[in-house]
């Protein structure tokens, strides 16, 4: 008698655990998505969400960088990406929820820009092609420059502290020679 009714209690909780399994995994993949399958050759972008960077805000960083090319599929959550000597201290092998595919685009002649380099543990410094204007924030001297490689298009010339400008000195005395008036490394920081 007490086994039979042991064995029911068990039929019983093997049922409702089979019940709560089941409910479990209609509500847990209600928001799963399909991890995309990617191919060696293909190009994806990766997820900036985890990179650190010189810069001094999050905020400001690019959502996605690349594209980088597939090298291979080491599992169905993980590819191997071919990545530049600016990414070396990046991990190559990533998760696909980093991932992205890079979507072809259907206008005709049209070509993705190149992305300015994001400092990634100050593994690569950029040259400056130009420096364009000079002002005083909150006391520190920073410089418009306009950066080798994107000439001629004022979306990438970025403000930069002085401090953080120690190449081509010429650059930055060409533009004092010519506006003697902007704000330099003699001004005075009130």
């Amino acid at each position: 008698m007490l086994s039979a009714r042991l064995q029911s209690v068990e039929q019983v909780f093997k049922q409702e655990l089979e019940s709560a399994i089941r409910k479990a995994k209609k509500y847990a993949d209600r928001n799963r998505k399909i991890s995309p399958d990617f191919k060696p050759g293909d190009k994806v972008w990766l997820a900036s969400k985890y990179t650190k960077t010189t810069r001094t805000t999050k905020k400001l960083l690019e959502m996605l960088l690349g594209p980088f090319e597939v090298l291979k599929k080491i599992s169905s959550h993980a590819y191997h990406l071919k990545l530049s000597q600016q990414w070396k201290s990046f991990p190559p092998v990533l998760h696909v929820s980093l991932l992205e595919p890079v979507k072809k685009s259907n206008i005709p002649n049209k070509h993705q820009l190149a992305q300015p380099p994001v400092l990634v543990e100050e593994q690569e410094e950029w040259e400056v092609a130009q420096v364009l204007d000079s002002k005083l924030n909150r006391g520190e001297l920073g410089y418009l420059v306009e950066w080798k490689g994107f000439r001629k298009d004022p979306e990438r010339s970025t403000w930069k502290p002085a401090s953080s400008l120690t190449s081509s000195p010429d650059l930055f005395k060409d533009l004092h020679t010519l506006y003697p008036d902007k704000p330099g490394p003699n001004t005075s920081r009130v």
